[in-house]
This record gives structure tokens, C-alpha cells and sequence, in this order.
């Protein structure tokens, strides 16, 4: 790092305020962007190609890893690099990368399918080590890119062309699972508030440690409008529950003002405001190192929308595995003697061939 840098909250090296400042258009690639008209992940496109400017960090310092989806296409549209990997397997070739190039900012882009059914193994290892990566989750509750089956997200009597009778399995919650995998960064933001989601994905990169954002995105050919309520000017500010650090946990207009408060079976629950005290309202804490009321939060959602919980969840500082790995390597060199591979690959029972 030269002495004109200085580093951000992830210790990543910004540009020198003397450069010339980035656009929007800096992030733009020269590739046709090619999702079916009117899908949410032109959007969510759009907020992070004009977010990324704000991070103060070179194109070449940046990466995009993809699985495999409608979503995994992003590494293509921006002017950073990128690597669009195979199904499932995202989190773990991001894991490799930035482990070993603690100077790259790391995102993981993936969808519903892509990482909660063959990528789920893969996707709760990297929360669970807390590596120091940005994962945006896609979810649209349904598979687009194969044209139209059931996701592990999918609400119970989905009809789709895999489930004709409807669907038998009882969605995951990404939040929920996330936050059972000690995930220290949770938050769920929607497509269509480039607000809300340039806000979340702030906090979220500059969080040190693994990131988890879902966003939920639309996708108008095989399941349109599955969160149309949460853009209904008519009924989203009924349902949707923004969740705001430090503020009660209030939400609806009217008489159709409603509270959360904590449930005498220890987890929480909906109720009118006007049937609860202020002292009983729940204050959100999103630094709360017991992840266990982040959680009663996230089962709040449920597929009919009956309310929804939005914003961060869980953002709590802990060491990050890169971090520690790095300390261990560095620790290992500084023993001379110690820590070398063949001494490694030779100890135990091994034995030669002639």
C-alpha cells in the first residue's frame, strides 16, 4: 500500500482521493445484458453497478463469483473480474479466493436453487467460518434459468412443471437458516427499492466477515408477482416490517397499526398497537451477539405475506477465517523449522515404493 492509500472498514485498500473518481459507467461492461424483459435482476443490476462507485475501491480489486442461474450472468455485466463458476459451488471457489487475496473485496452472486439445494452444504460452511465475503442471494422461489420448476424456496402447493399436483416440501427460510449458521451479517431487501437495497448492501460491505443478503427479485415469466404485496402501494405498508436498529418494531398505517413484542413461548409475535403497552414493544437490536431474537424475527415471513420483516437482521463483529488462517500462516513461517509441507506430507505413516 502506498503512502497516498488509505483502508476502508474491511481493510481493503480505497483509492487515493488525488485519482479520478468512478461511475457508474466505470461498472458498466461491454457485454449485452441478456435476462428476459421486465426480470428483477435488471434492478438489482443497476443498484450495484451504481453502488459500487461508493466503495472507493479499483475495478481490479473487486470480484464477482457466480454458480450457476438466471443471477449467476451478473459477473458478465460489470467491468470488474469475475469468475462464473458451477452449480452450487460459489461460495466455496470465493472461500479459496479470499483467503488467499485478502486484498480482493469478494462477492458471491446466487439464487434460490443455486444455493440452498445443491450449494447448501457450501453456502452454511461459509457462513458458519465467517469468510470475508459478500453473498447476494437471489430469490425468486422458483428455478427461471430451467425454465420453470419448483425451488427450495417455494411455498407448500406450488404448481409448477416439476410439481403439477403441487409442491410437498416446506420452503427454507434464507434468513432463518442463515442466522442458524451463526451467519454475523443477515439482511433481506426486495428488487424494486434501489433505496432500501443500496443501503442494506452499505452496511453490508462494510461489514467484516460473511455477508448474507436476500433479495427478493422478481421473475416475470415463471413466477410473476410473487412479491407483488410487498409492492402494492395499496397493502406493502400493512405487511412489510421494516426492521431499523434502535427503533420499537412497529409497522401498518391506521387502524391497521401493529406491534412486535416477545411471545410466552420465547420467541415473538404480531399484535394491534393499540392492545400493547410501549414498555412491551420489542426494540431491534441488530448487535445483539445471541442470535436468538434475529431468529424468532425471520419466522415472522411466511409465503402468504401475512407480514414480512425487512432490513438487517444480524450485524455482529467476529474474527474472520481468512484473518485467522493468514495469522496462522504467518505464525508457521515465523518458526524456522516448522511448518514445512514435506515435513508434513512425510510425517505418520507413510512409506516408500521401489
Amino acid at each position: 500500500m502506498s503512502s497516498t492509500e488509505s483502508l476502508n472498514g474491511k481493510g481493503l485498500a480505497l483509492i487515493p482521493r488525488t485519482d479520478t473518481a468512478q461511475t457508474m459507467k466505470d461498472f458498466k461492461s461491454d457485454q449485452e445484458v441478456r435476462w428476459c424483459p421486465g426480470c428483477g435482476d435488471y434492478a438489482i443490476l443497476a443498484a450495484v453497478q451504481s453502488f459500487l462507485p461508493e466503495l472507493g475501491l479499483r475495478r481490479e480489486n473487486i470480484v464477482f463469483v457466480s454458480g450457476i442461474g438466471c443471477s449467476s450472468r451478473f459477473p458478465y455485466y460489470l467491468n470488474t473480474y469475475g469468475f462464473h463458476s458451477i452449480h452450487g459451488r460459489a461460495p466455496a471457489i470465493a472461500t479459496g479466493l479470499a483467503a488467499s487475496r485478502p486484498d480482493l473485496s469478494v462477492f458471491v452472486i446466487t439464487g434460490d436453487g443455486d444455493a440452498l439445494s445443491i450449494g447448501g452444504n457450501h453456502l452454511i460452511h461459509a457462513l458458519r467460518r465467517n469468510v470475508n465475503l459478500n453473498i447476494l442471494l437471489f430469490n425468486n422461489r422458483i428455478y427461471g434459468l430451467t425454465k420453470g420448476q419448483y425451488s427450495p424456496t417455494s411455498e407448500i402447493g406450488k404448481i409448477t412443471k416439476s410439481t403439477p399436483m403441487g409442491s410437498l416440501d416446506k420452503p427454507f427460510n434464507p434468513i432463518s437458516l442463515a442466522l442458524g449458521a451463526e451467519a454475523g451479517f443477515v439482511a433481506r431487501t426486495i428488487d424494486s427499492d434501489r433505496k432500501h437495497l443500496q443501503s442494506v448492501l452499505r452496511e453490508a460491505t462494510a461489514h467484516r466477515g460473511t455477508s448474507l443478503v436476500e433479495i427478493y427479485q422478481n421473475c416475470n415469466i415463471f413466477n410473476d408477482g410473487a412479491f407483488e404485496a410487498l409492492k402494492d402501494p395499496a397493502v406493502r405498508d400493512d405487511i412489510t416490517i421494516k426492521l431499523e436498529h434502535g427503533q420499537p418494531i412497529v409497522f401498518g398505517t391506521g387502524e391497521n397499526e401493529k406491534a412486535v413484542r416477545l411471545s410466552p413461548y420465547g420467541g415473538v409475535e404480531v399484535v394491534r398497537r393499540s392492545e400493547v403497552a410501549d414498555s412491551e414493544i420489542l426494540v431491534h437490536d441488530m448487535h445483539n451477539s445471541d442470535p436468538s431474537l434475529a431468529f424468532a424475527l425471520s419466522r415472522l415471513d411466511d409465503p402468504a405475506f401475512e407480514h414480512v420483516p425487512i432490513g438487517i437482521f444480524r450485524s455482529v463483529d467476529r474474527p474472520s477465517y481468512d484473518h485467522l488462517m493468514n495469522e496462522q500462516v504467518a505464525a508457521a513461517a515465523a518458526e524456522k523449522g516448522k511448518g514445512q509441507l514435506s515435513d508434513l506430507l512425510l510425517a505418520g505413516d507413510t512409506w516408500r515404493i521401489s
